[in-house]
């Protein structure tokens, strides 16, 4: 398994190396420049896929990292996921039989906003199950996304930072401005009061999942100009690292 370091160490408003705003905003779009050239050979290529998933606390960017996705991507040939509480349905099958449902096809992108690891986040922190439930998902994860590796599936998985300070200060945001209220759940509030119980949840599926295959990429989310710029640059290197062969003219025949 690939090592990480220890998210308390982090510093959430880190830039990376990125001198201001400015900066990271042109290499974002660079980014999404090389993103958007890219997909056009996935799509001809037709046997790979790529799927993005995106974890983080309460408010951390999930959707702000995913629009800054869908701005670089044709999103008619995108497949967009998000995971709540399971429903009665998804609760009478296994645990990750709602994740099969929304996988990218070939050709395509997909992006989790949350995923199936919150069957193993929010489910321990919440003690919505016990530990001898909860703690064989690690295995089972694993073995999950290296057989979508075998059967082309390219995975990068993104952790989103935010300091404690930084949550609570977009979570008042979303309470007091009536635009942003639709996001907002008095939950999230209760939320922080475990957020060490998180932070260590967190830090166990960084150490236990992240592979040479399908690794974890930690990345500091107090500012979203570093945010953005971080993952589309890792998504277009990604991408390009794939070899996709250059599309060409359908057969006429």
């Amino acid at each position: 398994m690939a090592k990480h370091p220890k998210l308390k160490n982090l510093d959430p408003a880190d830039t990376l190396g990125m001198a201001d705003k400015d900066e990271g905003e042109r290499i974002a779009a660079d980014a999404a420049e090389r993103i958007g050239a890219l997909q056009g050979r996935l799509i001809m290529e037709a046997r790979r896929s790529v799927l993005v998933v995106l974890q983080g606390t309460d408010a951390s960017g999930k959707d702000g990292s995913t629009r800054a996705i869908l701005g670089a991507l044709n999103p008619m040939l995108v497949r967009m996921a998000g995971f709540k509480k399971p429903t009665t349905l998804e609760l009478a099958h296994d645990f990750l039989w709602r994740v099969h449902a929304v996988l990218p096809a070939r050709g395509e992108v997909g992006i989790f906003n949350r995923s199936h690891y919150e069957d193993i986040l929010a489910v321990r922190v919440e003690k919505i199950a016990p530990e001898s439930v909860w703690r064989p998902r690690y295995q089972a994860i694993l073995d999950f996304e290296a057989n979508l590796v075998r059967e082309g599936t390219v995975i990068r998985k993104f952790m989103l930072c935010i300091s404690k300070d930084e949550q609570l200060k977009r979570l008042e945001e979303r309470r007091d401005d009536p635009t942003k209220r639709w996001k907002y759940s008095p939950g999230d509030m209760e939320r922080r009061e475990r957020w060490d119980d998180y932070v260590e949840a967190y830090q166990d599926v960084l150490e236990k999942t992240s592979t040479d295959k399908a690794p974890w990429e930690v990345v500091p989310a107090d500012h979203k100009w570093v945010r953005n710029a971080r993952i589309l640059s890792v998504l277009a290197d990604t991408l390009e690292g794939m070899n996709l062969p250059p599309a060409e003219l359908p057969d006429a025949r």
